[in-house]
């Protein structure tokens, strides 16, 4: 269903007519491209609407043209529509325009995404041109394709390829080379404030990761995900690597299932009446995991040794798992360990910081949620499923295109966003608190003989009382201090700590 347009007698154009007219069954991209009767182009959140002379011919050349020229690629709705045309319809487009970037393009896509051969020969003349438009698209490494004399920069393969649009956010993000910022940060600060700030970031992000899954396990199990965390980017990232990271996860196999389903899977509630699952997100279907996690980790050495922004990486390749939900269990955590991995093994990170990306997910909870839902939400409608006599959900039609191919950008932006804050924020706050609280404590040192233990459980009740010693800690731990050292000890919290 398309969304309520900003105005009247709007003509769709390039995808959004192509899906109308080929009753296509996709979801729409995120942007929905027409034409109005104004001479005047602009942009809501949802719609982008051009001038009259700007509208396309209703024919298919025409309207792929427009696509490919303002859209860039949406993959998913391309492959739908070259099985529904006939070869010699795009046979014909190339005749008639052999030299035409936008042919040469369709060319290529049809071949690429049908896994076939037109009969058509090889080009042997023309210049190269990059198939991602790299000013609408974040384009990956180039690979050369002689027989269409296209270059292809897409950032992924057949099997997993989201791509992600340069948007005005993204693009003001970028030039703030967060990257460098954090390691100016980090280079400013004494080694040892700075790994003692490495230490408590590690574990208020491992607590966080639980705490959004809604758990409150162990300390051990804390402890023990903490050390992974600390090792993300070391070692090769692999489909074994990934599941031993499960194992670190669920410890208890006896209910789960270990490595990849081959089950369905979903994410939702059960009917408290009859136990039929009530999907919010539905998981790739088990018998297309070996191909998505073939294509997940070529993607991924496709782009790790490559300059294209870690934060891309990081962004496209943790959603796309954690989308696909490749697991019986344990998803959630893997997810945000591909962000903590990708940042740490392209040298996004400086050395010895884990970003407590989770926590800042955590502050944001009902953003993260948000963004999960803006994928799986318009997917639900396409997805045909049954229920099973576990009360899991079997699907029933072709789902892969909504797995492989998606449109990124928002999960992009959220990503940047949490690392922004962490460099721009959480990190200087640690190291900032750090200072203060060594300065207290070489305050209290000076004129107490306070053991350090007592002393960081002093500072904890100041800070959880304003900076008052409460009358329950001056009569019982404290009961030892006079009055007028409790005054000056409340007077020296706030004067160092406010």
């Amino acid at each position: 269903m398309l969304l309520t347009p900003p105005e009247k007698n709007l003509t769709l154009a390039g995808y959004s007519f192509l899906i109308a007219e080929y009753a296509l069954t996709v979801p729409l991209p995120d942007i929905i491209f027409a034409t109005g009767e104004k001479h005047k182009r602009y942009r809501t959140a949802n719609w982008e609407v051009l001038t009259p002379r700007h509208k396309p011919s209703q024919d298919l050349f025409s309207q792929l043209t427009f696509a490919l020229k303002y859209e860039g690629l949406c993959l998913w709705v391309l492959n739908a529509l070259f099985v529904k045309i006939e070869a010699k319809d795009v046979e014909q487009i190339v005749r008639n325009e052999p030299t035409s970037l936008y042919s040469r393009k369709i060319w290529f896509l049809f071949e690429w995404l049908l896994e076939c051969e037109l009969d058509l020969p090889d080009l042997k003349q023309g210049n190269y041109a990059g198939l991602v438009n790299s000013k609408l698209q974040f384009a990956g490494p180039e690979r050369k394709e002689k027989r269409y004399r296209i270059i292809n920069n897409l950032p992924g393969n057949l099997y997993f390829c989201p791509l992600v649009r340069r948007t005005e956010k993204l693009e003001a993000l970028l030039k703030k080379n967060l990257s460098n910022v954090a390691l100016e940060k980090t280079n400013a600060c004494h080694s040892d404030l700075l790994s003692r700030a490495a230490a408590f970031l590690l574990l208020a992000d491992t607590k966080a990761s639980y705490s959004i899954e809604g758990e409150q396990p162990a300390h051990t199990r804390i402890e023990r995900w903490g050390r992974v965390v600390a090792e993300a980017g070391k070692n090769a990232l692999s489909l074994e690597e990934l599941e031993r990271l499960q194992s670190v996860v669920i410890s208890d196999y006896r209910f789960v299932m270990p490595g990849l389903r081959f089950n369905g899977g979903f994410i939702g509630n059960h009917d408290r009446a009859t136990g039929l699952p009530l999907p919010e997100h539905v998981s790739a279907k088990a018998e297309d995991l070996d191909q998505l996690m073939q294509g997940f980790f070529e993607a991924y050495d496709l782009l790790i040794n490559s300059d294209y922004p870690a934060v891309l990486i990081a962004s496209q390749l943790a959603f796309g798992f954690v989308f696909i939900h490749p697991f019986e269990d344990g998803n959630g955590r893997l997810h945000r360990y591909l962000l903590h991995h990708i940042l740490a093994e392209s040298g996004f990170v400086p050395k010895g910081i884990v970003f407590p990306i989770s926590a800042v997910i955590l502050e944001r909870i009902d953003q993260y949620r948000q963004i999960l839902e803006s994928y799986s939400k318009p997917r639900l409608p396409f997805i045909a499923w049954r229920p099973t006599q576990q009360n899991n959900v079997e699907v029933v039609n072709d789902t892969l295109d909504l797995y492989r191919f998606f449109d990124a950008t928002q999960q992009t932006e959220f990503l940047y966003e949490c690392v922004e804050h962490t460099i721009e924020v959480s990190l200087p706050n640690e190291v900032n608190y750090l200072i203060k609280h060594d300065a207290f404590v070489g305050k209290i040192t000076n004129m107490l003989d306070m053991p350090g233990r007592l002393i960081d459980l002093l500072i904890r009740f100041l800070q959880q009382n304003d900076g008052r010693l409460s009358k329950r800690a001056q009569e019982k731990e404290f009961s030892a201090l006079t009055p007028d050292e409790i005054i000056v000890i409340e007077r020296l919290y706030l004067d160092i700590f406010d």
